[in-house]
């Protein structure tokens, strides 16, 4: 049995030098002569479906791999556009804050080239949170001659009065304040009347109106200048609503305030009977 094995053994060691020298002899005429072009020409036919098919998982992890990496390039792509985009839109709502900002100093300014008093200009910085109060704080103060009951106005009218003065600051109450009440006239005819706040920032209510007076829807009512608070000529309100009843001794007449008491920042403060300083308002703007 062991002698069978041995020369099984050599048998195969035979043939594996023989197919090795053979291999060694083909390789050369292969590399020397064109004699078996043919032949490694068909058997390439063979082989090639072959290699195809070894290649196919690595071709198709390839394949994933750029797919999954195409993807998250996009994905972060998308990502930088999002935050530029918000970038651009954030800083195109500040523009577009500055430029109504200009837009209403430039309205303060005409509108103070109109007053025939001395104005001067002031920024609001806060409002009263008192529900039942209409109140805004203004940064100009005592050092800057305000005094209690100064008018306030903005560009369209009349929004209330000086009624409270710090070293720097000051309270104004406005004319919709329930405890304000503002002498007008109707700018038509000269029909004097008392306006009241009514704690709602869009309405005033005028009295004392009989029923025989002779005012209409579209009315705008101005300062009459009688109490000696507001000078005379101010735009007030406009009238809204005009209610007779035959039981009542008066009407009951609604008015909307011309000024933009919930949208001013910049206001003016007005010294009657004194004339404008034209280079001191300018050199408050810059």
């Amino acid at each position: 049995m062991a002698a069978r094995d041995t020369r099984a053994r050599s048998s195969d060691f035979l043939r594996l030098v023989l197919l090795i020298c053979l291999s060694v002899v083909v390789m050369l005429a292969d590399r020397r002569t064109e004699y078996l072009q043919g032949v490694r020409s068909t058997l390439s036919v063979v082989t090639t479906p072959l290699q195809l098919i070894a290649s196919t998982p690595d071709r198709i992890g390839s394949w994933f791999q750029d797919l999954f990496t195409s993807e998250e390039s996009v994905n972060q792509a998308n990502t930088r556009l999002r935050g530029d985009n918000m970038k651009l839109r954030a800083r195109l709502q500040r523009m577009q804050a500055l430029e109504a900002e200009n837009a209403s100093l430039r309205r303060l300014l005409a509108a103070a080239e109109k007053v025939p008093d001395q104005v001067l200009m002031a920024e609001l910085v806060d409002v009263s949170l008192d529900p039942y109060t209409h109140k805004l704080i203004v940064n100009r103060g005592v050092t800057d001659g305000i005094y209690v009951g100064q008018p306030v106005l903005d560009p369209q009218g009349v929004m209330g009065q000086v009624t409270e003065t710090m070293p720097f600051t000051s309270a104004v109450t406005l004319i919709t304040d329930p405890s304000h009440a503002t002498p007008v006239q109707v700018e038509r005819n000269g029909l004097r009347a008392i306006t009241f706040g009514t704690g709602n920032a869009d309405k005033l209510k005028v009295s004392y109106l009989t029923h025989n007076a002779d005012i209409k829807i579209g009315d705008v009512l101005v300062t009459s200048g009688m109490g000696g608070r507001f000078p005379a000529g101010y735009p007030v309100a406009e009238i809204k609503e005009i209610i007779r009843d035959a039981s009542e001794a008066f009407l009951r007449i609604a008015a909307t305030p011309v000024a933009r008491l919930e949208r001013s920042k910049q206001v003016l403060l007005v010294w009657q009977g004194i004339g404008k300083n034209f280079s001191d308002n300018l050199k408050d703007v810059e």
